[in-house]
């Protein structure tokens, strides 16, 4: 049987301030591809090129992936300040939808950074433009200098809901993630569960409460090393495995009834 498909989302950029295209992480194509065990499949997100029943039908499970650009805070019913950064319409028009579908057809996805805050504003959450200005709050942006290796260095914890899916997953209490964004949840969106969070409250690790799909997503960055990080690995082969399992049920043939 062919590698199931995982639509891994890409994100917009000008390229020598000129030319515009479509890119993605290639630490997300091998994570996908090596740890995850589908076939990675780089979307363009723009509804004047895909739509979301087109790109269901094609993919089997989808990577939203961590971008420079913020949700637009429209989408959450406020008024865009020069806090929120910059944004990404075509994005928003075809990842919080698909979120949406997803939920309601119990097809796996997975969250990154970006991707974790989409799946809370698709449920009807809000975010914060800039964690590191709330009172009490750190820092938890990429390091502006070093090596890659240095700006995804592990930098905090994150502490685990008791007996829930991450616990489960991870087999401890508290893990030790890198950090590397600007915004944050504010408010859960309906069905949204907090199971994780950082030593300074920030919201790290969700699942959507009552989904019947693979909905697990995190804030920080686990396709960085996936293939040997403790924490990633498990997150990228469950994932896969969920995958794997929604193609192998719609490719089932259907009973026919007497």
């Amino acid at each position: 049987m062919a590698r199931p498909v995982v639509g891994i989302i890409g994100n917009f950029h000008m390229i020598n301030d000129s030319y515009p295209a479509h890119a993605g992480g290639e630490m997300n194509t091998e994570a996908v591809s090596c740890v995850s065990g589908c076939l990675p499949l780089l979307v363009a997100p723009d509804p004047r090129f895909v739509s979301v029943d087109e790109l269901m039908e094609i993919c089997d499970g989808f990577l939203l992936t961590g971008g420079r650009p913020n949700v637009h805070p429209e989408e959450y019913g406020e008024q865009a300040t020069e806090a929120h950064g910059t944004f990404d319409r075509a994005r928003d028009a075809i990842v919080l939808p698909l979120v949406r579908a997803c939920v309601e057809r119990g097809q796996p996805f997975m969250g990154i950074c970006r991707g974790f805050q989409e799946v809370n504003v698709a449920m009807g959450g809000s975010l914060y433009p800039e964690i590191r200005d709330l009172p009490g709050r750190m820092n938890h942006r990429m390091p502006p200098d070093g090596t890659l290796e240095e700006k995804f260095a592990l930098r905090h914890k994150v502490s685990l809901a008791e007996g829930g899916c991450f616990h489960q997953l991870f087999g401890a209490n508290e893990v030790m993630t890198n950090t590397l964004h600007g915004q944050g949840i504010k408010t859960p969106g309906a069905q949204i569960e907090i199971e994780g969070y950082a030593p300074d409250g920030t919201p790290e690790a969700l699942r959507v409460r009552g989904a019947q799909g693979f909905t697990l997503s995190v804030q920080w960055h686990p396709e960085w090393d996936a293939a040997n990080d403790p924490v990633s690995r498990p997150l990228f082969e469950a994932f896969g495995s969920a995958v794997r399992d929604f193609a192998l049920r719609r490719c089932a043939p259907q009973r026919i009834s007497a």
